[in-house]
C-alpha cells in the first residue's frame, strides 16, 4: 500500500495498465480492419470473440480492459492532483512547468476518451440504438450468427457518429504520442540514447492507429464498404 501510495508506485500503474491498454487498442484496430476482407471474415472473427472459451474469453478480456481502463484513470487523476500540489510548493514551479503542461493535455484526453468509450460501448456492444438487435442473422458455414458487419455499416452510416469517432481517434492519437513514449521511461528502460527513439516510435503507433482506426468509417461513408 505505501508503494501505491507513492508517486513512484501510481506511475509504474498508469504504465502497466497503459500497456494493457496499448495492446488492447492495436489488437481491436487489427480486428476493425477485417471489414475490408467481407461479410464473412469480419462475422467470423466477431463469432470467435464470443464464443472463445466457451463465452467466457470475451468476459475475461472484458473485466482486465475494463479494470485497467479504472485504474489507469483513477491513479492518472491522483497523479495530476500530485502534481498540482508540487508545483504550489516553493521553487517547484520552474521544475514541473514542462511536464505540467504535458499532464494537463493528457488528462484533457484521457476523459474524452473515457466520455468515448462509454459511448462507444453503449453503441455497439450494449446496442442500445438503431435496432442492432433486430439485423436478420448471418449465414456463417451454415450456422446462424449475429450480423456484426452490418451492424458496423449501419453503425457508421451516420455522419455525426462517424465524425464523433474520428475526433475521439485524434485525442487517441493525442494520448498515445505522449503515453506510449513515456512507459519505457517509466519503467525505467529508457536511456539517453533510447529516448528520442521511444518518441518517435510513440508517435508512429499514434498515427497508424489514427489511420487504422478512421479508415473504416470513413470507407463506409464513403460507399466503399457496403
Amino acid at each position: 500500500m505505501r508503494f501505491l501510495s507513492s508517486s513512484i508506485g501510481k506511475k509504474i500503474v498508469v504504465a502497466l495498465t497503459g500497456l494493457v491498454l496499448v495492446g488492447f487498442v492495436f489488437g481491436h484496430m487489427i480486428g476493425h480492419l477485417l471489414m475490408f476482407a467481407g461479410p464473412a471474415a469480419y462475422n467470423e472473427y466477431a463469432h470467435f470473440l464470443h464464443t472463445v472459451g466457451h463465452g467466457m474469453g470475451i468476459w475475461v478480456a472484458r473485466s482486465v480492459v475494463f479494470g485497467s481502463i479504472i485504474v489507469h484513470v483513477l491513479f492518472t487523476i491522483q497523479l495530476t492532483k500530485q502534481n498540482r500540489a508540487a508545483r504550489a510548493e516553493p521553487y517547484g514551479y520552474q521544475h514541473t512547468q514542462v511536464a505540467s503542461k504535458s499532464s494537463r493535455v493528457m488528462i484533457i484526453s484521457g476523459l474524452t476518451l473515457l466520455s468515448f468509450f462509454i459511448y462507444h460501448i453503449l453503441h455497439f456492444t450494449v446496442r442500445v440504438w438503431h435496432g442492432f438487435n433486430q439485423l436478420p442473422l448471418f449465414d456463417l458455414a451454415g450456422e446462424k450468427v449475429f450480423d456484426a458487419y452490418q451492424m458496423m455499416i449501419k453503425g457508421f452510416s451516420f455522419p455525426l457518429v462517424t465524425g464523433f469517432y474520428i475526433l475521439s481517434m485524434v485525442f487517441l492519437c493525442s494520448h498515445l504520442s505522449h503515453g506510449v513514449a513515456s512507459i519505457p521511461q517509466t519503467l525505467g528502460l529508457n536511456t539517453e540514447a533510447s529516448g528520442k527513439l521511444f518518441k518517435k516510435l510513440g508517435l508512429a503507433f499514434a498515427f497508424l492507429i489514427l489511420a487504422g482506426f478512421s479508415v473504416v468509417p470513413l470507407a463506409i461513408n464513403m460507399g466503399l464498404v457496403k
